[in-house]
């Protein structure tokens, strides 16, 4: 687990399916911790974690970053938020949803995404700094420095779904977190942009 910006912790667990990260964060804001979409983590990482104190939540983006959520919700005794419109197509029981437009506990806002592979998928924006913006499944770290999308096939209509993270460049951020690849911790927006305006 490694700092990456004031406040927020990543740990990835890499998948050899995916080829690919998967992250997890943890957030110190305000009086909160917060996990956002839990991979796996490894003993260093979990000692890391508790000496942060209690973990208040746990933050899934989408209906398929679940990942450790269920585990540590029980380990920690926290409290589950799940976006309401996957919440049907999920196998857990969360504390509460969430849906577009919500302020969540220690100031994340919610910005659901149209379009995307699920009906919740949501990107999490933090008025912090010079803006963070945490993403599930909507945007790929990869390759590393750049942002990509699915394959074309994980969506109803692949350029509905370009169209819809327009939505993104809304909002005033640097840092772009995500739960599969690289994050990138300064000029993300310049990244989201450029590829928006690149030919599908």
């Amino acid at each position: 687990m490694k700092q990456v910006l004031p406040s927020i912790w990543q740990w990835s667990w890499f998948s050899d399916e995916k080829q690919l990260d998967f992250n997890g964060l943890l957030l110190t804001i305000g009086e909160h911790k917060i996990l956002v979409d839990p991979p796996p983590m490894t003993d260093e990482a979990r000692t890391i974690l508790c000496r942060q104190g209690p973990i208040d939540y746990i933050i899934v983006t989408n209906r398929d970053h679940v990942r450790e959520a269920v585990t540590y919700r029980t380990e920690f005794r926290c409290q589950l938020l799940v976006p309401e419109a996957d919440v049907a197509q999920m196998d857990v029981t969360p504390t509460k949803t969430y849906k577009d437009g919500e302020l969540l506990p220690g100031g994340i806002w919610v910005v659901n995404l149209a379009d995307q592979k699920s009906p919740g998928e949501s990107a999490l924006f933090i008025q912090q700094g010079r803006g963070i913006v945490i993403v599930g499944d909507a945007l790929i770290g990869k390759p590393s420095g750049s942002v990509s999308m699915l394959p074309a096939d994980k969506y109803a209509d692949a350029a509905k779904a370009k169209e819809g993270l327009r939505r993104l460049l809304k909002y005033e951020f640097d840092a772009l977190l995500v739960g599969d690849g690289t994050s990138i911790l300064n000029g993300g927006k310049q990244q989201v942009e450029r590829l928006l305006t690149s030919p599908s």
